[in-house]
């Protein structure tokens, strides 16, 4: 028997329109070799979407896909991700859940100050189930610290557990600022531990757990991500092959485009020479077809990083067939330009940190200082980049967006 295990598929992560067809013929893809290999069922373990609310249109292309592998007989399971939640409580994974096109494993049940998880059951092969889905904000650690995790180990057969988390004992070092949790929180003894969440491809093993495996992102959900996939690391998701335990796992690869990586050091030259170099080096290159992504880095010894002219060097390069052209200037800076954004850091522990040290702003409420002002900013800023509904109007959506912050502030009735 067998079941493939995804991750951070991240559909409508992309505005731009070019990108947004490669990570649907991504996922297309990737679930067409799900039906290939004969798998039993399917588990994503958080973020199908980018959004608790995506765009209708990706939705409607992600549904037909999802529905091919349903008639074939391969029942989708799901999980919660950090980005499937929306301040009213509905998500999309909720609605496609009531239509029975994917089943969520989380099932949570409190009980005497403990957090229960009712097992799922596969019915054709009676591999079990258990699912922490992540919360709002990186709260799902307090999931953890009240789990009934006995009763999860006392149950018998194959076991699975879906996790969107990282794992403080695997951390990568460039995520080293990320809220992560214990595995002495997770239950012991179980066949395979199906991670999501950490953007980079890992399989761990430690005493008393069996397999433990991040998948990675199905195709992308941030730049650095795109960055990673032209330099030529690998895309996909597991097949995992098991009868009354864990008998195999292996990475299956989907590759959707072929990319093109160029990178350019300017530092100690002034702007108008690197724009000069710029123009040069990117003159005889073959992007036709090709994602293209350019890294500038250094400090400029004179002039902005402004008057390089990315723009219309991107420009031409579309107009020479690239697919798309990915700029990279975040380690670019001049003498006039101090300040340095971590090079490849993930935008959400970015705006952790700005929001940490940089606020300035003079409040007396409590809840609006330290910790947590720094995770309701958080929480806001996801909030508002959710696009408007097809078909919304700038008022309406204006107004909803309004009534949603009150929310997430707790400010009904105040405002």
């Amino acid at each position: 028997m067998k079941f493939a295990h995804m991750a951070d598929v991240h559909l409508g992560a992309h505005r731009e329109p070019h990108l947004r067809r490669l990570e649907l013929e991504a996922f297309d893809a990737a679930m067409t070799k799900c039906v290939e290999l004969g798998v039993d069922f399917i588990l994503v373990c958080g973020d199908l979407f980018h959004v608790g609310i995506p765009d209708l249109g990706v939705v409607d292309s992600a549904l037909k896909v999802m529905m091919k592998v349903r008639e074939s007989g391969i029942p989708i399971y799901a999980i919660y991700g950090s980005h499937d939640y929306t301040p009213n409580g509905t998500s999309i994974i909720d609605i496609l859940g009531t239509a029975g096109v994917i089943a969520n494993v989380f099932k949570p049940r409190l009980e005497s100050g403990m957090l229960e998880l009712e097992v799922t059951v596969d019915e054709k092969t009676r591999a079990k189930l258990f699912g922490i889905s992540a919360r709002k904000v990186g709260l799902e650690s307090n999931y953890y610290e009240i789990l009934d995790r006995a009763k999860i180990e006392d149950e018998r057969g194959f076991k699975v557990f879906a996790f969107h988390s990282g794992i403080t004992q695997f951390k990568p070092l460039s995520l080293s600022q990320m809220e992560t949790v214990d595995i002495s929180r997770f239950p012991r003894g179980l066949d395979y531990y199906a991670g999501g969440h950490i953007h980079q491809r890992g399989e761990f093993s430690m005493e008393g757990y069996g397999k433990i495996v991040f998948p990675g992102p199905l195709f992308t959900g941030y730049g650095k991500d795109l960055e990673d996939t032209v330099r030529g690391e690998s895309r996909g998701f597991y097949l995992v092959e098991f009868d009354d335990k864990l008998r195999n796992s292996t990475f299956v690869p989907i590759k959707t485009f072929n990319g093109l990586y160029e990178e350019y050091d300017f530092g100690g030259i002034n702007s108008v020479e690197a724009n000069r170099r710029l123009a040069q080096e990117l003159e005889g290159l073959d992007v036709s077809g090709k994602v293209v992504v350019l890294r500038a880095f250094g400090q400029l010894s004179g002039g902005r990083v402004g008057d390089i002219e990315f723009g219309k060097r991107r420009s031409e390069l579309m107009a020479r067939g690239a697919v798309y052209v990915h700029l990279n200037r975040s380690a670019l800076s001049s003498m006039e330009t101090a300040e340095q954004v971590g090079v490849g850091e993930d935008p959400a522990l970015i705006e952790e940190r700005v929001l940490r040290e940089r606020t300035v702003v003079n409040v007396s409420a409590p809840e609006l200082k330290g910790e947590g002002g720094a995770l309701l900013g958080k929480e806001l800023l996801r909030l508002l980049r959710h696009p408007p509904k097809t078909g919304e109007a700038k008022k309406d959506y204006e107004s909803r967006m309004l009534e949603e912050a009150i929310r997430t502030m707790k400010l009904e009735g105040v405002v």
